[in-house]
């Protein structure tokens, strides 16, 4: 069999299954969160999100807002070393990320089996 002939099979053979894997996964909601980090920022993210009263507070004080929170539980990086820690019946996790004026923030979020607590926001 000549080359041209085989790559035109791998050709007709890869078109298929670029068709199949398409149908199969089209209209779905998969993601592929492999690391650490995306796995947790989703969980939170799906979750029914809380603010405790100090978190609003410094919300109130209207030099970040709810948008900064939403991308930093988008885009932020967890830092596992001060995170994973058992508070009550949940696990606090630490999210570094960055304001829309590019301020750099920390969250400090709760994370209970049913719902994710922001309980406090700091300027590193």
């Amino acid at each position: 069999m000549r080359l041209r002939h085989r790559f035109a099979y791998y050709l007709i053979g890869f078109t298929f299954g670029l068709f199949f894997v398409t149908a199969v996964f089209i209209g779905k909601d998969t993601r592929c969160n492999y690391f650490p980090n995306a796995r947790v920022l989703n969980d939170l993210r799906n979750k029914p999100f809380e603010y405790s009263d100090k978190a609003i507070a410094i919300l109130n004080q209207k030099w970040m807002d709810s948008t900064d929170i939403k991308n930093t539980l988008t885009y932020g990086d967890v830092d596992f070393d001060r995170s994973n820690i058992e508070v009550g019946k949940g696990k606090r996790y630490i999210i570094e990320g960055k304001t829309t004026k590019d301020q750099p923030i920390t969250l400090e979020v709760i994370n209970y089996t049913d719902k994710a607590v922001l309980t406090n926001i700091t300027k590193p």
